[in-house]
């Protein structure tokens, strides 16, 4: 019951993926990255178990067809999942199951996958992958931000949107991005919010990872582009 996008850009190194779901904590559950290798979702019938199963036969070298493949054998709930693959050289695999909820279906580009189930239909997808086009000259994580927005514009799912998050890597085996609604009313758009108050750290909190003696305390860093360290005070 998840409507979400993988996708890559070649210009930054970066990859990731953005979702949104009609059930809480999506985030941690049916999506994850292999840093520098690809990123694999398993929704619809979610498993996490096979998830990390997909995880390590990606760190072991299989392409996105093997993966999944692989996963299919000894998996009696495998006509209830639907996955998608995409690695960091622009192979990529998907698969419906044919026990997966109407609407259910993808979109499959080089650089993405906008894929979802329980839909209004076709055109969530397909806005997801329009909007994703069109902002190329974005930041991915911008990018995913509009596709996941023009998804739930396109009517999202039947039963709303419970929970939404968005994981971003660069070249480095540590997330640039990684936020999470898990539960709210709207989450794609209290995504919107944070991921809006969360863009000017992202270069800063990537420099303090890699040698901390390189920036400046947070708040200075802040103060010096005229935001607020809490944005509620």
């Amino acid at each position: 019951m998840t409507f979400s996008i993988l996708g890559r850009c070649a210009r930054s190194g970066k990859m990731g993926f953005c979702q949104a779901t009609s059930t809480p904590a999506v985030g941690w559950r049916i999506t994850d990255i292999v840093p520098g290798k690809a990123v694999v979702t398993i929704q619809a019938h979610g498993d996490y178990r096979r998830l990390q199963v997909a995880k390590k036969l990606i760190e072991f070298g299989h392409l996105p067809e093997k993966v999944i493949k692989d996963l299919g054998e000894g998996d009696q709930y495998f006509e209830y999942r639907q996955f998608a693959i995409l690695d960091a050289y622009g192979n990529c695999a998907v698969r419906t199951g044919n026990k997966t909820r109407s609407w259910a279906g993808e979109v499959v580009e080089s650089d993405h996958i906008a894929t979802g189930n329980v839909l209004v239909g076709e055109k969530v997808v397909s806005s997801m992958s329009e909007a994703f086009r069109k902002s190329e000259g974005e930041e991915l994580e911008e990018r995913f931000m509009r596709a996941l927005e023009a998804g739930r514009d396109a009517g999202g799912q039947e039963e709303g949107q419970t929970s939404a998050a968005i994981v971003v890597f660069g070249r480095h085996e540590f997330p640039l991005v990684n936020l999470r609604v898990d539960v709210a009313a709207e989450p794609i758009g209290n995504l919107r919010h944070d991921l809006d108050f969360f863009k000017p750290l992202i270069g800063y909190y990537e420099k303090r990872t890699l040698d901390p003696g390189s920036v400046e305390p947070k708040i200075k860093y802040l103060e010096k582009l005229g935001l607020k360290a809490n944005p509620y005070r």
